[in-house]
């Protein structure tokens, strides 16, 4: 493919300001999950990774000490103590830890855990300012991030007991979080994200958006590894160099784990049929996906639907 704006850079600049080893490993969101979870990031450390799927939760993390680089979207912040995130679920995020540990807590809440006694909390979150990617991290005094600690640590509390009304003492201290977090207001500063994450998103973006099969009459949009390069305007053989330094895959196998994880999710999610979810996903035939999936996982769709848990409500 010919273009003149096709870059032509050496491998060893793929390494440049916002990476390091070891790469970034790609997540997808567990597809049995529960609708609300919280952690204490003592008991459950971060990693680096990217997250290239728009997930169903909303994300808030929230950082006692330690260090790292948040990505959301195509807006980069610095992160340290007494500092705290929100995530859409809409958002492509990636985080890099730049110190030897970090403290805090994290929580994810999939729209579905509200229900609809609490469709005001719902529309608090759907509504928060600062679950965009350029207002995503304020900066807390120590005061304001012992309190906001405070909530987690209750959340936690609750989450972890047997009281009846736990959902309800769960959704008061989300919204006193909200509400201590928005009286900050105070936003960390961005800095410019390298160029190469910026294709590194753009692929996963353009990936994301080949895959929404929500109906039984909608299909993914499959693409080649050429055919992503070229709406990127760059030449397959940089983006995949560029893509598999950083995350340790190829562009053909980010396609191939990403339609695997589709299988999955209609297959845990839906009631539809093997040979609807293998039109859907653009196979020639359910044997043709009987086969892709049987040798991605060494068991056959009906068994993996079979044995997978789905996700509860709690």
């Amino acid at each position: 493919m010919e273009n003149s704006t096709i870059p032509r850079l050496e491998l060893e600049t793929f390494a440049r300001e916002g990476y390091k080893v070891p790469i970034l490993n790609i997540e997808y969101h567990p597809l049995n999950s529960r609708y609300f979870v919280i952690e204490n990031r003592n008991n459950f450390p971060i990693r680096d990774y990217i997250s290239p799927q728009r997930r169903k939760f909303y994300k808030v993390f929230h950082m006692t000490s330690g260090t790292g680089v948040l990505i959301v979207g195509l807006h980069r912040y610095e992160m340290g103590p007494n500092e705290i995130a929100f995530i859409h679920p809409d958002e492509i995020m990636s985080w890099q830890t730049t110190s030897g540990e970090t403290g805090g807590h994290f929580c994810l809440v999939h729209p579905e855990y509200f229900g609809p006694d609490a469709d005001h909390v719902l529309n608090l979150f759907r509504q928060y300012p600062y679950f965009a990617p350029d207002r995503a991290v304020i900066r807390l005094t120590d005061e304001q991030s012992a309190t906001i600690n405070g909530y987690f640590e209750a959340m936690l509390s609750e989450d972890r007991g047997a009281n009846d009304d736990k959902k309800q003492a769960i959704l008061l201290q989300l919204q006193m979080l909200l509400l201590e977090s928005q009286r900050a207001g105070r936003n960390l500063a961005k800095t410019t994200i390298s160029e190469e994450y910026g294709y590194i998103y753009r692929f996963l973006s353009l990936l994301e958006s080949a895959f929404q099969v929500q109906k039984r009459d909608t299909y993914a949009k499959l693409k080649t590894a050429a055919e992503f390069a070229n709406e990127l305007h760059v030449h397959p053989n940089y983006l995949n160099a560029l893509v598999r330094t950083q995350t340790g895959k190829t562009l053909r196998e980010h396609i191939q784990d990403r339609l695997l994880y589709e299988a999955k999710s209609l297959l845990v999610q839906t009631d539809w049929g093997i040979n609807e979810i293998s039109d859907g996903l653009g196979f020639s035939g359910q044997a043709a996906f009987t086969s892709f999936f049987r040798k991605k996982t060494n068991t056959s769709p009906s068994a993996y639907r079979k044995n997978a848990m789905i996700p509860v409500n709690i």
